[in-house]
């Protein structure tokens, strides 16, 4: 895939990701079902394999999960014209996404954290947490929905209600459960 980005994408690129990045509530995953239709579905920068890969590589890797924020930049900056493009699509992905929420927690926690006594701070600390889970599933959903393709099957959906359900209520480690989770797919019974 060879794409042709003028300046004008580029700067809509950034845009799109820093205004991403205040909806990134709950990590900048929480926001990969949007970042999906617009570099999959609208702009059609990236293959769905791309993405997915992006996502499952950064999640893989040690370090911070928002490194598939940045393969999704290379990714893009190579359909766009190879090494230079890349790490060009790297910045605008990553100052996109960090600059305008890393802005914005500060300033909050500053300002959280000298009215924690409020009882507004409270319940929007409260009321933060449905939203969050809420974009998680999301999430789930879109990367799942990629690998429809696949076969997942009801199978699969037992499995991930059966390990929420155990994290839920008991004590284990999610070590154990992603470790469960990779013997079920190493002998293909997901």
């Amino acid at each position: 895939m060879i794409l042709n980005l003028s300046v004008a994408d580029w700067l809509a690129f950034f845009v799109h990701f820093a205004s991403l990045s205040l909806l990134a509530v709950g990590g900048a995953i929480t926001t990969a079902p949007d970042m999906h239709r617009y570099l999959v579905g609208d702009k059609l920068w990236l293959t769905e394999a791309q993405f997915s890969s992006s996502i499952a590589l950064a999640q893989a890797a040690p370090g911070p999960n928002v490194l598939f924020v940045a393969l999704m930049g290379w990714n893009v900056g190579m359909n766009a014209g190879g090494h230079g493009h890349a790490l060009l699509g790297v910045a605008v992905t990553m100052l996109g996404i960090l600059l305008p929420s890393t802005t914005l927690t500060f300033m909050a926690a500053r300002w959280g954290h000298q009215n924690r006594e409020l009882r507004a701070v409270r319940a929007f600390k409260q009321g933060m947490a449905p939203i969050v889970i809420a974009l998680l599933v999301a999430t789930g959903w879109i990367l799942s929905s990629g690998a429809g393709a696949t076969g997942v099957g009801w199978h699969a959906w037992l499995i991930s209600a059966l390990a929420a359900l155990i994290v839920w209520r008991t004590k284990t480690h999610l070590l154990w459960l992603l470790g469960a989770g990779g013997l079920l797919g190493w002998f293909g019974w997901i």
